[in-house]
């Protein structure tokens, strides 16, 4: 493990080749972000020594590039579609889900990921407040306040 004065200077050093390498590679900055610190994480941890700065430039090359190739064909990427290609392509979706999830995605953020937790992921408001780091009864009263503006959005009851 690597001494804080050795990680400093290292992010110091690499940090605009990593995030560089990732975008290039990823085209998404909260990926970017991921990585980077996966990136420097392996670096803190590892026990690696380096025969010149040249050298370890080259290990953080090679491992960034490596973690952004691990999570391009990883399981979630290669079995999700993005929503904005979903909302742009309605022949992927029945006419009834495509509002839904239009209805979904214009709630405010707040709501909308309690919605995504508990009706997509399958979430319960105990683990989602785990998740949010929230108070349960939060999580339970969000979830209500987004179903009434989805009835309101949706225009009735059927949507539940």
């Amino acid at each position: 493990m690597r001494n804080e004065q050795e990680v400093n200077r290292a992010i110091e050093r690499y940090s605009d080749t990593v995030r560089r390498l990732c975008m290039i590679h990823l085209k998404n900055h909260a990926d970017t972000e991921d990585i980077f610190q996966t990136v420097f994480l392996k670096y803190v941890l590892s026990s690696v020594s380096f025969e010149s700065e040249e050298h370890e430039k080259a290990w953080f090359i090679r491992v960034t590039i490596n973690a952004c190739k691990d999570l391009l064909k990883s399981f979630f990427r290669t079995r999700t579609v993005p929503l904005e290609e979903v909302l742009e392509q309605p022949e992927l979706l029945p006419p009834d889900h495509r509002e839904v999830l239009e209805a979904v995605i214009s709630l405010p953020a707040k709501y909308r990921q309690v919605v995504y937790l508990h009706y997509y992921e399958d979430y319960t408001a105990p683990q989602i407040s785990r998740i949010l780091d929230k108070n349960v009864n939060t999580i339970y009263t969000l979830l209500t306040r987004s179903k009434q503006l989805l009835r309101e959005r949706l225009g009735g009851d059927g949507y539940e």
